[in-house]
Formats: C-alpha cells, structure tokens, sequence
C-alpha cells in the first residue's frame, strides 16, 4: 500500500501527526484509521465476492485486476496460445537484416562468384545513391506553405 514512501518521509509523517493530534490521541486515532481502512476492505470483497456470484460459476477465477488492459493483455499473450514465443524465437534480426542489405546491393546469396559481375558499373554493385538534378533555368522550387 504504501511501497513508494521513503524512511524520511515516514518520519516525517509521524511527527507531524504527533504534533496535530497529541501524544494523548494519537492512539485513538491510529485506532480509527485502521478500522476504517479494515472495514473498506471488507466492503471491497463483498463487491467482489457479489460479482463473482451474480457471473456464474463460468466466472468463478475471475479477477478485478483483469480489467486492466495492460494486464488482460499480458496475461493472454503470456499463454502461448498463438505461438508467439516460436515466432518470436525464429526470428533472427540480424541475418534478416544482412539478407535485406544483400537484395539492396544486387547480391544474390546462393549464386557463385561469377555471376555477381552483371549490374550498371563494371564494380558489380548498383549505384542507389540519389543524385540531385541540376535544376533548369525556368524551374522553380515546389512551393512550401510551411516554410513561408
């Protein structure tokens, strides 16, 4: 309940609630905040407990908590149901990537060295670099409206 408050901070609050309420109360009213808190949470189970029954035993491992989209969400894709930890597993990022900078540069990768020769250049490798074109005399720049 209360995992993100510090030591300083807990002090803190001690003192000043022995300086608002008094050596004196400060028992009693320690006393009342804990049966308050201890009769929400009994009130909070009931609730559950209600919906539990009023859904059906279908129903019955049904958690609060699951209403949480973040959490249905993690909870289903957890199961492997769709076999996503394969697809996962059997993808390899890098030689994806090296098999995607081979087709870029025209180079087959089951084919023999004498093949890779044919391409644009006599180097065997396509230029797909992008060259600027020298704009002609009556040309104009595209007009940009966000830029003016």
């Amino acid at each position: 309940m209360f995992n993100d408050i510090g030591p300083l901070e807990l002090v803190t609050i001690i003192v000043l609630a022995v300086l608002v309420f008094g050596p004196d109360k400060l028992p009693k009213v320690i006393q009342d905040v804990m049966r308050t808190i201890r009769k929400i949470r009994e009130f909070s189970e009931s609730a559950k407990e209600d919906i539990r029954q009023e859904l059906g035993p279908e129903f019955k491992d049904f958690e609060l908590e699951d209403l949480n989209p973040k959490t249905f969400i993690r909870k289903h894709l957890d199961s492997d149901e769709l076999g996503l930890k394969e697809i996962r597993n059997g993808f390899d990022l890098k030689k994806e990537m090296a098999e995607v900078t081979d087709a870029v540069h025209s180079r087959d990768t089951d084919s023999s060295p004498s093949s890779s020769g044919s391409g644009a250049s006599g180097s065997g490798r396509l230029d797909m670099t992008k060259k600027p074109e020298d704009p002609g005399p009556d040309d104009r720049p595209p007009y940009d409206a966000d830029a003016t």
